[in-house]
């Protein structure tokens, strides 16, 4: 497949608009084109080890699930580690894509397969994603009404506002007067000048109608899981599913206040990766994350929350192989679809 062919394949199976907006994601290296994809290699982190890999496997695309470039580059050199990904994937003509988050968010994503190692459950997202082009620009929509003698200062002035957007006129008849009814979407900073603009005309002000635009939720989309099992087990059988789904042979665990491993687990909050600010203040009897900080564990532990931690990269690593069959099927069988086998976290227990 050509890059770019494949790259629109790719943001069409998980769109770049549900990654966060802190997020660097979508075609991050790209060899000069017309570039040719018949490899495309999956991995979690893009380590100098892996990128050795995908060039002894001929890749032509990596998929680094975390963006190997995320703080801007202010060179590129053979100094850093970061830069000789770059400098290696130009000279070995490999392009690199990273998801991250969008594929946290997508329904078919990381975070549902992390639900898989609880057992039969029903899950939601703990932060629902709103439809990205839905509605049209703007935080808010003001309409007003305004007579002949003022609607041409009005509107001057309202033009000058930035981040104004969708402005209409339409004729309108109010209380018998031959009137022009306006519409606008602006940004909640624009909205306060806006209001200050029509102050200035008590009766603009007064009549002024402010609606809030709200995109609508996207269904099993989203931030984080909120898992109900269907059959509640006990904290220890739920460790035991869990490091069975991953594969690890051991996990961290801090047992909530007033609970035993014999407590009964129905509801867990999860998130791949770091968890803390997705997690926190969710009611649960489990949070099941990579990682959070030790308050944030000492707050659950408070709570009668109990804490899984399996470090980072193991909550999404295993996700691959599932990722690979989902994207042959996606791809028409199109390209060889390989997943890292020198890819894995840092940490492990000494």
């Amino acid at each position: 497949m050509n890059l770019r062919e494949l790259v629109s394949a790719l943001n069409d199976f998980a769109t770049p608009a549900l990654a966060e907006s802190w997020d660097n994601v979508g075609l991050l290296v790209e060899p000069s084109p017309p570039h040719t994809v018949n490899t495309l290699f999956l991995t979690n982190d893009l380590t100098e080890e892996v990128m050795e890999e995908a060039v002894q496997k001929k890749a032509d695309l990596i998929l680094s699930y975390h963006p190997p470039i995320f703080t801007p580059l202010k060179r590129v050199t053979w100094k850093t580690w970061k830069e000789r990904l770059v400098v290696r994937a130009l000279e070995n003509r490999i392009g690199i894509y990273s998801p991250h988050t969008a594929y946290d968010a997508i329904p078919h994503g990381v975070n549902n397969w992390l639900t898989k190692g609880l057992g039969a459950c029903t899950s939601a997202p703990l932060h629902p994603s709103t439809a990205p082009s839905s509605p049209a620009e703007g935080t808010h929509r003001v309409e007003f009404c305004a007579d002949a003698e003022h609607l041409d200062s009005v509107l001057s002035k309202i033009k000058d506002i930035p981040e104004i957007s969708c402005l209409t006129t339409l004729p309108a008849r109010v209380e018998g007067e031959e009137q022009t009814r306006v519409s606008l979407n602006c940004s909640q900073k624009a909205l306060l000048e806006v209001v200050a603009v029509l102050s200035q005309n008590s009766r603009l002000y007064h009549k002024m109608e402010i609606l809030l635009l709200q995109k609508p939720l996207l269904p099993h989309t989203g931030m984080g899981r909120l898992c109900t099992v269907s059959e509640p087990v006990s904290l220890s059988d739920t460790i035991e599913r869990i490091k069975g789904h991953l594969q690890l042979p051991h996990v961290r665990l801090a047992v909530g206040a007033g609970r035993t491993l014999e407590s009964p687990v129905k509801r867990v909050a999860l998130c791949a990766g770091s968890g803390s600010s997705v997690l926190k203040g969710t009611e649960a009897d489990l949070y099941l994350t990579g990682e959070m900080s030790h308050h944030d564990v000492l707050d659950a532990v408070a709570n009668g929350i109990s804490v899984i931690l399996c470090e980072h990269s193991n909550t999404e690593r295993g996700f691959l192989s599932e990722l690979r069959d989902a994207l042959t099927v996606h791809l028409q069988n199109k390209i060889n679809i390989v997943v890292s086998e020198k890819d894995r976290d840092p940490l492990h227990v000494a």
